[in-house]
């Protein structure tokens, strides 16, 4: 699932829209909208938007003997 596919996603679940989650963040909607289109969103955009939301954000490399390399926003 790409990022953009997520955020839309996690919106939807959490009752907001897409342009309310960009104010939220201190961007303006159609900024916002166009980093969606391209999916150019960072992996920084992604730890704002879950603690606007309050949501746990979790990025994972997971190696071959099972150990993991993890990014995450708790």
């Amino acid at each position: 699932m790409k990022n953009s596919d997520m955020i839309r996603l996690l919106c939807e679940q959490m009752n907001i829209s897409v342009s309310e989650l960009a104010r939220r963040l201190g961007q303006s909607p159609q900024n916002f909208g166009k980093k969606l289109k391209r999916e150019t969103i960072t992996l920084e955009e992604l730890k704002s938007v879950s603690d606007v939301m309050d949501v746990k954000f979790e990025q994972t490399f997971i190696l071959p003997d099972g150990k993991e390399i993890k990014t995450g926003n708790e």
